[in-house]
Order: C-alpha cells, then sequence, then structure tokens
C-alpha cells in the first residue's frame, strides 16, 4: 500500500481487538503513526507489538485519560490528524428490566460519552490546524431494534447524532466529522453478546476487522474537500428481521 498517511497521526480506541485492531493494522500500513488505546494493558502491549505502533492504556470513559493521551501524542508527534472512536460495547444485553443502573450508566458512558470526551480534545486541536478526521464507530443498531439491545441501541443512536451536529460544527473550520455504521462483523462482540445464528460460515462472510480498516482509511484519504458523513456497511449475509 502507498504509504499516503505517512504525515499523519493517529488515535484508534479500542485497538487492541476487532474492529480497532483492524483499523490500526491498516492505518498503519498506509503510513500514519498510529496509537492504540483500550483498558487491557497486556492486551495493547500485544497487538502493539504485532503492528509496530504506539499504545497507551486509557479507558475513553475517563475525560483524565483523555488529557494524558493527547498531551502525550501531542508531545511525541506534535499534532493529532486522525481520531477514530471505536471503543465500545454491549455491556449488558438483557430486557431493561434485567438491567442494572450501573449497567445502563456504563453503556452510555462506554458508548457515547467516551466518544464525545475525545471528539472535544481532538476538535480543539484539529480547529487550530484547521485540518483533521474524526470517525465515529456506530452499529446497526442504532436504526434497528432487537430484543436486549435498547440501552446500547439508544447510546449509538445518540452517537450518529452527535456526529451530525460535530460534522455541523467543524465543517467551517476544514475538520472532518464522519459516522461509519457496520452491522454483522466477525469480532468478540458476537460471543460477548451471544448472538444467535452466528456460526462459522457465516462469520466468514461477515465484516472482517481488515474490511473496516480498509473503509476507514479510504475515508481519510478522501480529497481534503471531500466528506461522506455518514456510511452503513453491510454484509450480503445478513438479512435485517428487527424486533
Amino acid at each position: 500500500m502507498t504509504k499516503l498517511l505517512s504525515n499523519k497521526t493517529a488515535i484508534v480506541t479500542g485497538g487492541s481487538n476487532g474492529y480497532g485492531y483492524g483499523i490500526a493494522k491498516k492505518l498503519k500500513e498506509a503510513g500514519a503513526n498510529v496509537w492504540i488505546t483500550g483498558r487491557s494493558i497486556e492486551k495493547l502491549k500485544t497487538a502493539a507489538s504485532e503492528l509496530n505502533i504506539n499504545y497507551k492504556r486509557a479507558d475513553v470513559t475517563s475525560p483524565e485519560d483523555w488529557d494524558e493521551l493527547v498531551k502525550a501524542i501531542i508531545e511525541k508527534h506534535g499534532q493529532l490528524d486522525i481520531l477514530i472512536n471505536n471503543a465500545g460495547g454491549g455491556i449488558a444485553i438483557a430486557d431493561i428490566t434485567a438491567q442494572s443502573d450501573l449497567d445502563i450508566k456504563s453503556s452510555v458512558e462506554l458508548n457515547l460519552l467516551g466518544a464525545i470526551y475525545g471528539s472535544k480534545r481532538a476538535a480543539d486541536l484539529m480547529v487550530k490546524q484547521k485540518s483533521g478526521t474524526i470517525i465515529n464507530i456506530s452499529s446497526i443498531c442504532s436504526t434497528q431494534a432487537w430484543p436486549g439491545f435498547s440501552i446500547y441501541a439508544a447510546a449509538k443512536a445518540g452517537l450518529e447524532q452527535f456526529s451530525r451536529s460535530l460534522y455541523v460544527d467543524l465543517r467551517p473550520h476544514s475538520v472532518r466529522a464522519m459516522c461509519i455504521t457496520p452491522s454483522w462483523g466477525n469480532t468478540s462482540f458476537n460471543e460477548a453478546t451471544g448472538l444467535q445464528g452466528f456460526d462459522e460460515e457465516v462469520a466468514k462472510k461477515a465484516i472482517q476487522p481488515d474490511d473496516m480498516g480498509k473503509v476507514v482509511v479510504d475515508a481519510c484519504l478522501l480529497p481534503d474537500h471531500l466528506i461522506i458523513p455518514e456510511l452503513t456497511i453491510m454484509p450480503m449475509v445478513q438479512e435485517i428481521i428487527p424486533y
């Protein structure tokens, strides 16, 4: 791959596995200085070693962790060009009556507030640079409804609306805000949420981490005067039957 992002510095949250790993991998192949974050230092070390990239343990729900992350990147590279808000999780996939208040709070913090905290800090730098790209990774759950996904879906729907508003706020400053909404992916999310009917053959035809990486890189490589505000990605194998 041509190193078209060789002068860019990127953050990928939740970058030690799944979509985040694939995104970090493809950004690195495109030449970017890539930093991955996550809560597990051991997973981060392993992924960073495999991909030959930077890592820093950081919880996206912690504003203080965001401040420390951005400070470390600016001290080393002097700029931040790409932020991929990928970190997320189901927390508790269950009927609303079976979820604790802590489950609800944790899901909203991880799937929505974390991206808002990161976008605020990245936007502050990018507006001054008059350049930059923020990509929020949503979920098809934001537009569909399945049993047990109410809180996760609500948080992701909030992320999509936040992305639209962020686009409006940042466009005058030549900073791009996009939202990519994937559906079935071959990641650990399926096992963690107990997704039914997702066998090995289906997994092969679902969205792969490298697929997401290619999509993100292509979005980052758009001419500076162009943007794809919203993009939904579906595997052909999936039939949407909500409710």
